[in-house]
């Protein structure tokens, strides 16, 4: 019997079923990620090897390298991954704050709350984000640009409220909150700060950037 295609309505999508190949492909993927965000969190970047990732993914390191340029490739894709992931999390904090200086103060909490079960990963990704050749391409990628995107849309909520004013002001005000929020990482990573005491550097911090813009 000779197979008829179906016919397409107008306007109606056709919905592509993934191969087997191609799911085989993403699981690999899959395992792969997970492994090595597993290794990147207990090691570090430098502590975790391909080698090590593959053995942990339980495949062969030609197998990884067939879903991964290298090491800082698949890094990437888990520094993406979070970086979409963190987004979310400062925006659903945002959410439940009261005030702009509230408001600020939780999306800095949601984003240390984000690390602080995995302090080598953010070692990490300091490391590669900030010394290494590809330090300047990983900051200047869609998902790291969300981050301070999100800084703005609360500036520009707050003048909205009548809590602020100098609208013109915004890009560089949300930039300088990101790099504070930024800043204190290094006392969590390396000095072992606890979570109150970045609090307390974080409120100071949203206070005097935010001096000058307050109406009233």
């Amino acid at each position: 019997m000779k197979h008829i295609a179906p016919i397409q309505a107008a306007g109606e999508t056709v919905v592509k079923v993934p191969t087997r190949r191609t799911l085989a492909k993403l699981q690999t993927r899959a395992k792969v990620l997970l492994a090595a965000r597993q290794l990147f969190s207990e090691q570090g970047y430098e502590g975790a090897t391909i080698r090590d990732i593959a053995a942990a993914a339980g495949m062969s390191t030609g197998a990884v390298f067939a879903n991964f340029a290298d090491k800082s490739d698949l890094f990437r894709e888990i520094m993406f991954v979070d970086m979409t992931a963190l987004t979310g999390a400062m925006r659903e904090a945002a959410s439940r704050g009261k005030g702009i200086d509230d408001i600020l103060l939780k999306v800095f909490d949601a984003g240390y709350d984000f690390y602080k079960s995995q302090m080598p990963l953010a070692r990490a990704a300091f490391s590669v984000g900030w010394s290494r050749q590809d330090g300047p391409a990983l900051r200047a990628a869609e998902p790291a640009l969300d981050l301070p995107a999100v800084f703005a849309e609360l500036l520009l909520a707050a003048i909205a409220r009548g809590e602020l004013g100098k609208e013109d002001e915004v890009p560089l005000r949300a930039q300088m909150l990101f790099d504070a929020y930024l800043s204190n990482y290094p006392q969590a990573i390396f000095e072992g700060w606890t979570l109150e005491a970045l609090q307390a550097r974080s409120r100071d911090q949203i206070r005097v950037l935010l001096a000058g813009a307050r109406l009233g």
